[in-house]
């Protein structure tokens, strides 16, 4: 391969959308899917002298993000104008914050690669959204203004592999968190990537190349994949890589440029002038709280036995967590039933996380009846996914389904004999050392009894009439 002796330097640029009801700015919804430009107003319009007025629920948002990943608070940060026309930003700047964050340092804990640094954490205003048909193009205004919180990255991550795995703990973190809904389609969690280059064992940086807002997993994945393998191809072919930036064209899975990479300078930041600086005081900073996050849950269910895959399974949605919890009793048995029967009936569009038609405590019972034998580990499957759709008591569905097992001695002996008159020549063969034809007679008993039998109960019963091995 081309690329053996080049090492891969990457770092992203994450923005995501705060779960705030009205924009950072403004009062206006940030409601997703409204029809174009009916959710703004002067502010997010950038009308002349509209005035901002700082929405306080996307600073505690942001605050919460610097808690939960260890960054240090600014008690006092900095809002800056950084300049660039677009036509889907009609102020001619964006609100951002620059010399001075809201939040600096910190990690990011990702499963497998460790803690993944920081370079901070800043507030801004996303801009609007252009709209490219074949009558032309267009421009959504909605979008302008909703809050975003950058989470900048420091070029830690050494193949296109550990930037999605990045990117996946970010992503659920935030979720987790409240703060984002985590949704790539709708843009509300997208990425940069900044990609380079150098010889293994160099510990220059080579030059950084920007990959614009990517919002797919595999995208990213593809994108800097593809990436990599330009520039060591340029580098190898004498060439000398531009700082640029460019976009991916999922179709083709390349990288095409869009235009030469600008510095800070080139923005012109310089202090907002009709906002004043943020203050952020220790009593509001303690009172901001954070739940627990996904490392933690993983964490406590493998502590209790649960396996590996099924902890990152579990965790992977906080629904599944919270099914997990409420369906209680053994740990490792609560998360065969999340992982089985219950994403299995979630994939089947037989149930839906975010509204269960049943109690998950009720899970509990369907066990106790299995255990105790009034039904079979086979009913118990069937009780489950009954209980997935309905909701229905356990016991009801047990004996509307007519799924109680026959542990009955009497019933059970006479069966057993039965079975042990019709077949003389196994019987013969068992005696004579086939011990494994003892799951023959206990399945021909299984099949007069319609699967209802108690198995435990058969098989000591056949091993005493046949003589056991």
């Amino acid at each position: 391969m081309p690329s053996a002796d080049f090492e891969p330097v990457i770092g992203l640029e994450v923005h995501a959308q705060l779960l705030t009801r009205t924009k950072i700015f403004c009062g206006c919804s940030t409601r997703f899917g409204a029809p174009p430009n009916t959710q703004v107003c002067m502010v997010c319009l950038g009308l002349p002298g509209a005035l901002p007025a700082l929405n306080r629920a996307a600073v505690e948002m942001a605050i919460k993000a610097g808690k939960a990943f260890g960054c240090r608070i600014a008690e006092r940060s900095i809002w800056a104008r950084k300049n660039y026309f677009y036509p889907d930003l009609p102020k001619g700047y964006q609100i951002s914050q620059y010399e001075l964050p809201i939040c600096s340092g910190g990690a990011v804990p990702v499963p497998g690669l460790g803690r993944i640094a920081l370079e901070r954490i800043h507030l801004e205003e996303d801009a609007g959204k252009n709209v490219h048909t074949a009558n032309g193009s267009e421009v959504d205004l909605n979008r302008s203004g909703v809050p975003l919180i950058e989470i900048v990255g420091k070029p830690e991550l050494r193949s296109a592999e550990e930037a999605s795995e990045y990117l996946k703990s970010l992503r659920l973190s935030l979720i987790y968190l409240g703060i984002n809904d985590g949704n790539l389609e709708e843009g509300s969690f997208r990425c940069d990537a900044n990609v380079s280059v150098r010889r293994k064992g160099a510990s220059k940086l080579g030059t950084r190349v920007e990959l614009k807002n990517i919002n797919s997993f595999r995208f990213v994945r593809q994108a800097i994949e593809f990436e990599i393998g330009r520039q060591v191809g340029v580098i190898e072919g004498g060439g000398k890589v531009v700082q640029e930036t460019r976009l991916f064209d999922n179709e083709k899975g390349v990288t095409r440029s869009m235009r030469s990479k600008e510095e800070a300078n080139d923005y012109r930041y310089f202090p907002e002038p009709d906002l004043p600086p943020l203050r952020v005081s220790k009593e509001w900073l303690q009172s901001v709280t954070i739940p627990r996050l996904p490392q933690d849950f993983a964490d406590e269910l493998t502590a209790s036995g649960v396996s590996l895959a099924d902890a990152r399974t579990i965790v992977s949605d906080p629904r599944l967590v919270d099914a997990h919890r409420r369906v209680g009793g053994d740990p490792k048995r609560a998360a065969l039933f999340v992982v089985g029967e219950l994403a299995r009936a979630v994939n089947d569009k037989e149930a839906d996380l975010g509204a269960l038609a049943f109690d998950p405590a009720l899970v509990r019972e369907v066990w106790k009846l299995q255990d105790g034998g009034a039904i079979s580990s086979t009913a118990a499957k069937e009780v489950l996914a009954e209980l997935i759709r309905t909701g229905e008591a356990p016991q009801k569905i047990v004996e509307r389904k007519g799924l109680s097992q026959v542990s009955d001695a009497f019933e059970l002996e006479a069966v057993v004999d039965a079975v042990i008159a019709r077949n003389p020549a196994e019987v013969e063969k068992y005696k004579g050392g086939k011990a494994n034809l003892l799951g023959f007679f206990v399945g021909q008993a299984m099949k007069d009894l319609k699967g209802k039998g108690n198995p435990g109960a058969l098989n000591a019963l056949f091993k005493k009439k046949l003589g056991g091995f």
